[in-house]
């Protein structure tokens, strides 16, 4: 009996193909982001090295840290941080809506103060109110209150309308910024429904513009506690002051300043973490799933769970 070699050899026509081999990818290497990474590592340790080497007493700064004169600058700092804050948010509002009134005074008010306060410095602006006393030389007040105005400009007040009234400014046009950037067909239907001016933008308008105010304002926070150094020029005594005086009394002058720094580092890394869980509540109407914060990622990791935190959804 014969076999027919060739049809026995060949496969069967309903057998599935050989499947492919598998791709082997080569990652690209990256060579320059070594050499990058080789350089900064070595500038840095340079800069580690230079500062542990160098004539400074590091010693001094865990000693002087809670100092009370260092913890009293400190305070007054964050005082006049809040309370210009308070003032320059307040009177930004009030300037947004004056620049968006259809009155041409009001508007054109508006327009001539943010104009004057954001084209001068604010180093500037703390000499001007020291030493208006050359033009107002009482203030009279009656009948509440009336006292030389070198009697009545302390450091402090100097201090708060330096920097509140500027900030003042900057605000208004963050204010600004947030209103326009909610749709007229809102506005239009609160109108519609009998809504005034003033509740829609109470009830309607603020709500929806705070997710484009508060990244901005939280920025201002921060940058007025460090502009706040500006007040030495009037006398305030601040953390700056402080740590001068400190500095000049003990003999380590340069480790005082390092130690200002700390502190100001400290003061904006915790108000960086407000802003973030600030921005966090704002983003609620705008987001269907929050992000996680760096808690509930910590948590996830260690559970092992999901990612999605619980009612993360807006």
């Amino acid at each position: 009996m014969s076999v027919d070699v060739d049809k026995a050899a060949r496969p069967p026509q309903d057998a599935p193909p050989p499947l492919p081999e598998p791709i082997k990818a080569v990652p690209v290497r990256h060579y320059g982001r070594w050499i990058a990474a080789l350089l900064v590592i070595a500038v840095l340790a340079l800069l580690v090295r230079a500062f542990a080497t160098g004539n400074v007493n590091w010693d001094a700064i865990p000693d002087y840290l809670f100092n009370s004169d260092i913890l009293r600058g400190l305070r007054n700092t964050l005082l006049i941080t809040v309370l210009s804050m308070v003032i320059g948010v307040v009177l930004g509002v009030i300037l947004a809506v004056m620049r968006q009134s259809k009155n041409p005074v009001t508007s054109t008010v508006a327009w001539f103060y943010i104009w004057f306060f954001r084209g001068t410095p604010v180093y500037v602006q703390l000499f001007l109110w020291f030493n208006l006393g050359l033009v107002f030389q009482y203030i009279d007040v009656m009948p509440i209150y009336k006292d030389e105005w070198s009697d009545f400009m302390t450091p402090f007040l100097c201090a708060l309308l330096g920097l509140g009234l500027n900030e003042a400014a900057y605000m208004a046009e963050i204010c600004r910024a947030g209103l326009t950037a909610v749709d007229e067909g809102q506005t239009e239907a609160a109108h519609a429904l009998g809504m005034s001016h003033g509740k829609t933008l109470r009830r309607i308008v603020v709500p929806q513009a705070m997710r484009v105010i508060v990244p901005p304002t939280g920025n201002e926070v921060i940058n007025m506690l460090k502009t706040s150094s500006l007040v030495i020029a009037v006398q305030y005594y601040d953390l700056l002051q402080s740590a001068q005086n400190v500095g000049r009394d003990s003999g380590v002058v340069v480790e005082m300043l390092i130690l200002a720094a700390v502190w100001y580092l400290v003061a904006t890394s915790v108000l960086s973490v407000g802003q973030y869980y600030l921005e966090r509540h704002y983003a609620r109407g705008s987001s269907r799933q929050l992000p996680l914060t760096p808690l509930q990622k910590a948590k996830a990791k260690l559970s092992g769970g999901s990612n999605h935190p619980a009612g993360g959804a807006a």
